[in-house]
């Protein structure tokens, strides 16, 4: 692994707060939170429902705004930006992935990523090139025309990572990505995942419950009531730490 002083930031979150409601009903979802996120690494986002991680996640993605902090992505600022230039930071260096997907299930699978395409301008032949393309290196070339419904759970995952991939994004933000999957599925998406990490240079976070996944990290980060509460390096090959089981992946299923 390359030294990490020399790897570039790709998120920087400094003493982030987010509070919803006021007064005595007031809810701290952050307090105050410092986290790096670094281009080429896999960093995964461990804690139980409630602690804060899809909140944090929500965040460095621009989709939901923070009562006061710093989030820079690649450098700018977000916090205090309006709608328009959110979606433009979004647009032009992120791309999410769905615990539950989030495909139109009347588009096929080419249709979906083309979606994604238009929003980045491709039109036409084009855009239809590059959505096969983008199916192609996930392994879906022969379900262009599929739809979700004749998908199972880890194709239809895969298709929500190449609708992803659509704008080349730097960063990568998955919630869940591998929870409704059985572990052969589970499987393959964190060897893409991974793969868009180490050989694309590309900063990927996983929000996740699924300490199958926990062997693909280069970060481990645990968050507890809004704080974070432990940072870990694993070893290549580690089997546990500080009570987080690794459990091997067995094949269960076609995907």
């Amino acid at each position: 692994m390359p030294d990490r002083e020399r790897i570039m930031k790709s998120i920087e979150v400094k003493n982030l707060v987010k509070t919803y409601g006021a007064a005595e009903t007031a809810v701290h979802a952050l307090k105050g939170v410092d986290l790096d996120v670094f281009e080429g690494e896999l960093q995964l986002l461990v804690g139980a429902s409630g602690s804060g991680k899809t909140t944090l996640v929500s965040i460095m993605g621009g989709i939901l705004s923070a009562t006061s902090g710093s989030c820079r992505i690649r450098g700018a600022e977000t916090i205090g930006l309006g709608q328009k230039q959110l979606q433009k930071i979004r647009l032009d260096n992120i791309g999410f992935i769905f615990q539950g997907f989030n495909l139109f299930p009347a588009l096929t699978a080419r249709e979906n990523v083309e979606v994604a395409l238009d929003l980045k301008g491709f039109r036409g032949a084009e855009m239809r090139r590059r959505a096969g393309a983008l199916l192609e290196r996930v392994g879906l070339g022969a379900k262009l025309d599929a739809y979700p419904a004749d998908l199972s759970g880890g194709q239809k995952q895969r298709v929500a990572i190449a609708r992803a991939l659509a704008g080349e994004p730097r960063i990568i933000l998955a919630d869940e990505p591998t929870a409704a999957l059985d572990s052969f599925s589970g499987k393959l998406i964190m060897d893409l995942l991974q793969e868009l990490a180490r050989e694309k240079n590309r900063a990927v976070v996983v929000v996740t419950h699924d300490n199958r996944i926990f062997d693909y990290a280069d970060r481990i980060v645990r968050i507890d009531d809004g704080r974070i509460s432990e940072r870990i390096m694993p070893e290549k090959g580690m089997a546990h730490h500080h009570g987080m089981m690794h459990t091997t992946f067995e094949p269960a299923a076609a995907v």
